[in-house]
């Protein structure tokens, strides 16, 4: 492999002559070699948008160079364009400040931007440290960037995604708005209802995660650029939190504002776990849906059977003929992760030790990733298993009927222990709860007839 000569302040290193990287992106891959987990491209591209923007307020309130700013500009485009993602090739496992993948970006933007100032005629050249990261630390570039990723992969791909899965189920709550069917509780049946309240409440359940995660997301736009090293602003300019966070609002088409206080920005992520939560609680409902439809779609002949779902593939290797809610269980597993990324994502924010929180690149991971499992989760459900959901309106009337819960309406008009006693003893003989009431001669048949509507028991008297 050929290579070139790199250097920084420990001494030289040989770097693979076709990377942009410089020497501290090489010792970082050369010391943590864990795993295979790397910097999500998120943060990557939230990173550049961060450079660019800190060049441009340099620009204004540093006098860096307009050739440099130019030139640092068009490196960061270049790397927010995804068409380098690979020289960025950076683990999780490594320093908890993510110091070397700032390094990283620092490096390739150096090296990018000097050969962007060679071909426009100019000898300048752009230097990692000083002309990059120039008003920054690590230390508040990391956590800037961990939060504009955050913000603008919610908006554009995990938002939009609950708001075609909740339209859906509107239209599926509309459609069956009529289909009385039996309710249970305790995995055992209860009083009626329509096949549509019930999809209301899952999609309500949406709604409400939609809101807890805008809301949330209100304190991702937070930025603690500008608190360089330990939130004082040392090297920074006056303004330059102000100044970057509304160039970046400009720049991601995201809203974002200053910090009201850096020593808490650097130091706390309770930002992303207070998000974190509202994703967890978007995984529980997720994991209820998902688990709602696998129950209901069982069968089809010794299941309940109410639901079908879309065939996608072959259920069994031996089985011919069989056909599995494999999208449940691809959305359930997805809930699973979700939850355990939280337990990671609320312990790794506890390591705020002094003015620095040392685990800022697994809790970014975890959030990155729990986002994009439910984007993609909700979205696959979606068109594989959620499109096609279908009511088995036959097997609904079947099962209300032979349902003993239809006795709660005769509570007003016997009271409960009767009607209890016409339940069991239906239960027990293997009858219809008309054929005890009679029975029993608490009610008439057209008294029983009168009493027990199953689609007047569906709301409030």
């Amino acid at each position: 492999m050929e290579t070139r000569t790199e250097r920084d302040t420990i001494g030289e290193i040989e770097v693979p002559a076709d990377r942009y990287w410089g020497a501290q992106t090489q010792r970082s891959l050369e010391n943590f070699k864990i795993g295979t987990e790397k910097i999500p491209v998120e943060v990557v591209h939230a990173f550049a948008q961060l450079k660019k923007a800190a060049a441009v307020v340099n620009g204004s309130l540093k006098g860096l160079d307009k050739k440099k700013v130019e030139a640092i500009s068009h490196a960061a485009d270049r790397v927010t364009s995804g068409e380098i993602d690979d020289h960025f090739p950076l683990v999780v496992w490594q320093t908890g400040s993510g110091t070397q993948s700032n390094m990283n970006m620092n490096e390739v933007l150096a090296y990018l931007g000097t050969a962007y100032l060679k071909e426009q005629g100019s000898d300048l050249t752009i230097h990692p440290n000083d002309d990059v990261n120039h008003s920054q630390s690590s230390n508040d570039t990391f956590p800037t960037a961990m939060h504009v990723a955050t913000v603008v992969y919610a908006e554009k791909e995990l938002l939009p995604a609950i708001r075609r899965f909740k339209g859906t189920l509107e239209e599926k709550e509309n459609a069956f708005q009529d289909v009385v069917k039996i309710g249970r509780t305790h995995l055992q049946d209860a009083t009626p209802l329509t096949f549509g309240q019930e999809i209301s409440g899952w999609k309500h359940m949406l709604a409400t995660c939609e809101t807890m995660i805008s809301e949330s997301l209100e304190h991702v736009r937070a930025l603690t650029i500008g608190g360089t090293a330990v939130g004082t602003g040392l090297n920074a300019p006056i303004g330059f939190s102000e100044e970057v966070s509304k160039q970046l609002s400009e720049q991601t088409g995201a809203t974002f504002k200053a910090s009201k206080n850096h020593f808490h920005g650097l130091t706390s992520h309770d930002e992303l776990v207070h998000f974190h939560g509202a994703l967890k609680g978007l995984a529980a409902d997720a994991f209820k849906i998902a688990n709602d439809i696998r129950l209901l779609a069982s069968g089809p002949r010794c299941g309940i059977g109410e639901v079908l779902i879309p065939a996608n593939e072959p259920g069994s290797s031996i089985m011919p003929g069989k056909v599995n809610p494999t999208q449940s269980e691809a959305l359930t597993m997805v809930a699973a992760q979700v939850l355990g990324n939280d337990a990671t994502v609320g312990f790794a924010a506890t390591q705020g030790h002094f003015q620095l929180n040392v685990f800022k690149p697994v809790i970014v991971y975890n959030v990155l990733q729990s986002m994009r499992l439910l984007a993609d989760g909700l979205n696959n459900f979606h068109d594989k298993c959620l499109i096609g959901l279908e009511a088995d309106e036959e097997k609904m009337t079947q099962s209300l009927n032979e349902s003993l819960m239809l006795v709660t309406a005769l509570n007003p008009h016997i009271g409960y222990e009767n009607a209890a006693t016409i339940a069991k003893k239906a239960h027990a003989e293997n009858t219809t709860l008309k054929e005890a009431a009679i029975e029993f001669g608490l009610l008439t048949e057209e008294q029983f007839d009168e009493y027990v509507i199953p689609k007047e028991m569906i709301s409030p008297k």
